[in-house]
This record gives structure tokens, C-alpha cells and sequence, in this order.
């Protein structure tokens, strides 16, 4: 794909350029948003722009074109989205001029004016969800429709650097505004500071790559540079006084290009990390390991049986709507398009939400059944057009046989946060968390989208995984072989889930409440397969408990986060737990195997209504307060749909 670099100049925007080029992609031209004229440093949420003075010598180190726009705008949605979680009346996407993120559309047009071929954005986001949100929404409008490429997305920060010092990025530090750092380490290179930036990490917690604001630096050579940046005059500005943390920063008064040294480092130095990380590894091997000759320990069922009509249930502030068809399944059906089977489905379900004063915008979490897998892209361009920014997650599978004749079948479970909706708009503030990780661009860490659904939304402490298949994350191509596929798709759940948690994983306090396994069956003439793909998928489960796999107490894997991903104080064989097998075909991209998982953020929960309707909904809210919340698993008896086959 051609390629536009957005650039600031520092580190990541320009690693991240090397690895696209390192993935086969073209840079076409690099971005920039500048300060207005007279200003260095500008307090955005969004943007570098100390350095700004030397970003065009970054441009042409790079050989292409430079297109500049100044910030007019300032960081009025602070919010963890951007956007409506509803289709707005109007129809517009944008949340006004006056929001620095629109800048940044401005930018792109002009880029896309002058390379309308262009079809992709590279953008240096490592940990913030708040850029990549931003630049995801931005970048996916309607009329731009510019893929993110955010290659050091969710990467090991210690890891990530020394990656860039073993390939020679020669970033200098332009900016220090974090403990333990002051004007003497302005103007060292990334290879001088890492010691310091390592033992500030041990010590403090600060962030290695200077994700948390600590420092910001100005690339003058890397593996795709044709020259090298050469700094000949800069002026130290104090830009805040501090005995805790002052800020300083460079002035780039003068600067020249040369070219590079003999024997300079190219994008061969560039290092991929592996498509499965260690505990992926462990997972695929014990999936390959299972022999070719197992039997299932019993035959599948004939038929299977579900309620014959729309179900609802409500438990203070959840909602969980069943079986919801259109309003006319069996014979009167087959007069039904299926985009306007769809349309009544779902119109069903908004009824019925509607009757406890929610609306779609409220939904956490979908199942879908569909008659055939030849419509799930059919399905897509009309479920795009329900959900805003903060789409629910989902899962969507096949059935051979579904009640009623229905095309398409949902199941759902909504949270009222106290938030309404008039033509798309909220109307009120949320009285309950709801976030969503909804990635888009393409990354090694795990598969973007592949429909309008997000990958986990995090409701009130309860958090439901989208369905994983296994996608390479760099393609989204399909895995080749079975082993690969269920480790891969088994290693996205576990990464969206620690995204999910919001760092609290390193306080191992979250944990997984179950797990759907669906299976397809194999193909007509190799039912034989069956035992062995379910006896693959059992094992490659039992290797998410590092009991079972014997490594709890090792040195090199216990401090990691994923040795006890699904929770310290449980193992697998405690958790609920189904492994379905499907028809056929039945899940989405040929699929083999799809992970759906429930968890929980360790957070006391507000499953129930406010203290004065405790009696009400027959719950009692009357905790101590003071209580440490504990690993206490609960929740499942609120989401019967979701765990009924």
C-alpha cells in the first residue's frame, strides 16, 4: 500500500515508518501538524511539537514530500472516545472545528488531494489509546477511508527500545519533563539515556519509551533515512521550573543534512517480532502435539433446541434481550430481503430495549447467529450503520438448522449507564463505566477489526471479549494450519483482554469468568477430525494455567502479566467452560476455531440497582466499603444467553 507517514519527528513516528517499509509497504509523503507561529510548545493532548523547526529536515533525510497545517484547535473532548456511540441525525461524523483532532482531518485532505492514491496512515501510537482512537477515527471517515498502521502498538516498551538502539535510530532527546530527568540529558541519544530511562522504570514506574510525557526526541538518522541529520546550532529553553520534574527543551537554531556512513544500518536491521510470543508458542505446540487418532468420548447431537420465542431479563442495570428474530419468522419470512430481515431483527431488539428506557448505544455485547456464513458480509454493511464510535462487541457463527427459518438470529446484554440518546446524542453523564477497545489499524499485536464490532467493551468492571478467529495480525489473512489458528485466536483474547483491563494487569487483579470454544466441524468425508481438533483446543487451554503447565514458579515467565493472565487465584478447570462444535463453514473467514471470553477488571461491580431498589431486583447491595475487592467470581447467572447453546 502507499503509505503517509504522520510525523513528528521523534523515535516512533519514524520507527514505525521503517517497519511498514519493513512489511512492503511505499511512503508516499509525511504529515505534520505544526504550532502557530511564534510557538515551540504547545499544551496538546495529541501532537509533538517541540522539534517542529527540524521536521522538514526529517522529510527530506526520508526523500519525500512534507505537508504541514498548524494546529488551530485545542483538546475539547478529553474522553476516552471520540464520537457519538450512535449514528448521529445528520449524519456527521465530526465533533466540531474547534477540537484539535480535526486538524489533523484537515492535514490528511490536503495530503489526499495532492496523493489521492494514497491508502494508508503510519502512526507511532505505543500505548495511548487516547491518539489512536483519535487518529483511527480520522483516518476510517467517510471520503478518507486511510488504513492506520500502528506497528509498535501494545509493544514492550523495554523491549521496543532496544530494538531501536540495536538498529541504530539515532534519536537525541529534545524534551524532558519527567522525574530524574533535567537539561543535562538533552541532545543524548537514545543509546546514552537507556540506562538512565531502565533504572527510572525500576524505580518509579516511569515509561521507558517516555509514553507518560517523560521525554520526547528528534530522529537525525534511521534504517529508511537516504541522509543523515547533522545539529549545529541548538538553544536550551526552560520551559517550566520544578524541583520534582522541570521541563526543558531544545531549540533547533541550525541543522544540516550529510550522507550517511559507509556501513549505516538498513531496514534489514530492523527487528519483526514473532507472530506468537512465548506463552503463544507454548499454547500452539500443545495443540500440535495432540495425535491424529482421537475419538470423541461421545457423538455430537442430532439436533439441537432453543426457545421459540424473544426472551428478556433485567438485573438492575443489566439487560439481557434472547432468540430476537424479525417480527415474522417461518413461512412469512421467505418474503423478507435479508437486509430487511436484519432491519426487523434488530428493530425487535431496540423495542425491547426502548421498554427499559435504553437503546442500542446501551448494548455491550452481541451474539449472532446467522443461517449461513454467505451472509455475514451482507450482515456487516448493515450492522455498520447501527453503532457509532463505541460499537458492542460480538461474536458471529452459523447454524445449519436455526429455529423458526430465521436468517439471522441475536442475543444481547445491555448496561444502563445512565446516559440517554435524542437523534444520536447523549443526553446526560454516565453514572457507570463503559470503555471500549475498538482497534482498527494493523499492528503485530493482534487482529484489528474485521466488522463494525469492537474487540472488548468493558461495562462496570465486567468485560466481554469479542470472538477471535485466527488472523495474522499484519495481513488478517487466515493462519495456515489448525494448531496455529487456535493458538493465535487464543493469544488475540489474551492481549485484548489486557488492554481491556487497563494496566490493572499488573496488579494481577482481573480474571476471566468463562469461556465459549466454538469448533467447526470438519468437512464432509473427515469427521475423524473432530476428536482431535477438540482434544486441541482442550489442550491448548489447559496451557493458559501455568499449574499446568508446570512454570509457576518460573523466574523468566511468573513477573509477566500473561504467566497468570486468566487469573492468580484460579485455574482453568474452575471456570465455565464450553467447547461447541458448529456446522461446517460456520464461522466467519473459513475459521477453524473462535474464543469467546467473559472477565472482570477485579473492580467492585454495581451489578444491582442503587441501595433503595436493592429489594426490588432482589439483590443485596449493603458491601463494606472498606472491603478489599477480591478474586470472588459472579455474573455468569446474568448472561444465560450468552452461555446457552
Amino acid at each position: 500500500m502507499k503509505v503517509v507517514g504522520l510525523l513528528s519527528g521523534g523515535k516512533d513516528s519514524c520507527y514505525n515508518l521503517c517497519h511498514a517499509a519493513k512489511q512492503g509497504h511505499t511512503l508516499v509523503a509525511v504529515a505534520t501538524l505544526a504550532p502557530p507561529a511564534g510557538k515551540d510548545e504547545l499544551d496538546s493532548y495529541m501532537y509533538q511539537t517541540v522539534g517542529h523547526d527540524a521536521v522538514h529536515l526529517v522529510a527530506q533525510a526520508l526523500d519525500v514530500p512534507l505537508y504541514r497545517h498548524v494546529i488551530a484547535g485545542s483538546a475539547l473532548n478529553q474522553s476516552s472516545s471520540y464520537g457519538s456511540r450512535l449514528p448521529s441525525a445528520s449524519g456527521s461524523s465530526s465533533e466540531g472545528a474547534a477540537d484539535e483532532t480535526e486538524d489533523l482531518l484537515l492535514l490528511l485532505q490536503q495530503v489526499k488531494r495532492a496523493h489521492p492514491d494514497a491508502e494508508a496512515v503510519s502512526v507511532g501510537a505505543i500505548l495511548s489509546n487516547y491518539q489512536r482512537v483519535r487518529v483511527e477515527h480520522v483516518c476510517l471517515r467517510s471520503g478518507m477511508r486511510l488504513l492506520p498502521l500502528a506497528y509498535l502498538w501494545q509493544r514492550d516498551q523495554r523491549e521496543l527500545l532496544r530494538e531501536m538502539c540495536e538498529a541504530d535510530v539515532r534519536a537525541v532527546l529534545i524534551k524532558v519533563a519527567g522525574i530524574g530527568l533535567d537539561e543535562r540529558h538533552l541532545g543524548k541519544t537514545l543509546a546514552q539515556v537507556r540506562p538512565t530511562l531502565e533504572r527510572l522504570n525500576d524505580r518509579y514506574g516511569s515509561h521507558i519509551c517516555g509514553e507518560g510525557g517523560e521525554y520526547e526526541t528528534l530522529t537525525l538518522d534511521c534504517p529508511l533515512f537516504k541522509k543523515r541529520i547533522i545539529l549545529d546550532e541548538v538553544e536550551t529553553v526552560l520551559h517550566a521550573d520544578s524541583s520534582f520534574a522541570s521541563v526543558s527543551y531544545l531549540r533547533v537554531k541550525r541543522a544540516h543534512l550529510e550522507d550517511k556512513e559507509a556501513g549505516a544500518t538498513t531496514l534489514a536491521d530492523v527487528k519483526v517480532p514473532p507472530m506468537l510470543d512465548w506463552l503463544g508458542e507454548s499454547t500452539r505446540a500443545a495443540a500440535a502435539a495432540v495425535p491424529e487418532n482421537v475419538q470423541l468420548s461421545q457423538a455430537a447431537p442430532d439436533s439441537a433446541t432453543a426457545p421459540s420465542g424473544m426472551t428478556v431479563a433485567q438485573r438492575g442495570a443489566w439487560v439481557a434481550v434472547g432468540n430476537v428474530t424479525a417480527s415474522c419468522c417461518g413461512s412469512a419470512s421467505g418474503s423478507l430481503s435479508f437486509e430487511e430481515e436484519v432491519c426487523s431483527a434488530f428493530a425487535r431488539l431496540s423495542d425491547a430495549l426502548a421498554a427499559h428506557h435504553l437503546s442500542l448505544a446501551h448494548l455491550a455485547h452481541l451474539n449472532l447467529s446467522l443461517a449461513s456464513q454467505a451472509d455475514f458480509a451482507p450482515l456487516n454493511a448493515l450492522y455498520a450503520r447501527l453503532f457509532g464510535s463505541d460499537p458492542p462487541s460480538r461474536a458471529c457463527i452459523a447454524l445449519d438448522d436455526v429455529p423458526g427459518g430465521a436468517r439471522v438470529t441475536i442475543d444481547a446484554v445491555a448496561m444502563d449507564d445512565g446516559v440517554r440518546y435524542a437523534d444520536g446524542v447523549p443526553q446526560g453523564k454516565p453514572n457507570r463505566e463503559r470503555r471500549v477497545t475498538h482497534v482498527q489499524g494493523r499492528s503485530y499485536w493482534a487482529a484489528a477489526n474485521i466488522g463494525p464490532y469492537s474487540q472488548a467493551v468493558k461495562a462496570d468492571g465486567r468485560i466481554f471479549i469479542a470472538g477471535q478467529i485466527g488472523l495474522v495480525p499484519t495481513t488478517l489473512e487466515l493462519a495456515d494450519d489448525e494448531a496455529t489458528q487456535i493458538a493465535l485466536s487464543l493469544q488475540h483474547a489474551r492481549r485484548v483482554f489486557h488492554v481491556a483491563l487497563e494496566m490493572r494487569a499488573a496488579t494481577q487483579r482481573g480474571w476471566i469468568e468463562g469461556c465459549i470454544c466454538w469448533l467447526e466441524s470438519p468437512a464432509p468425508g473427515a469427521e475423524a477430525q473432530a476428536g482431535r481438533r477438540l482434544e486441541a483446543a482442550r489442550d491448548a487451554w489447559q496451557e493458559q494455567d501455568p499449574f499446568v503447565r508446570g512454570d509457576e514458579n518460573d523466574e523468566e515467565h511468573e513477573p509477566s502479566w500473561n504467566a497468570q493472565w486468566l487469573g492468580a487465584d484460579f485455574a482453568v478447570d474452575q471456570m465455565p467452560t464450553v467447547f461447541a462444535f458448529l456446522p461446517h463453514k460456520a464461522l466467519p473467514r473459513g475459521a477453524c476455531v473462535e474464543w469467546q471470553l467473559t472477565g472482570h477488571d477485579g473492580t467492585r461491580s454495581h451489578d444491582a440497582a442503587p441501595d433503595e431498589d436493592a429489594d426490588k431486583f432482589g439483590y443485596d447491595d449493603d458491601d463494606d466499603d472498606e472491603e478489599e475487592p477480591g478474586p470472588v467470581r459472579g455474573g455468569g447467572e446474568l448472561l444465560p444467553s450468552l452461555f446457552t447453546l
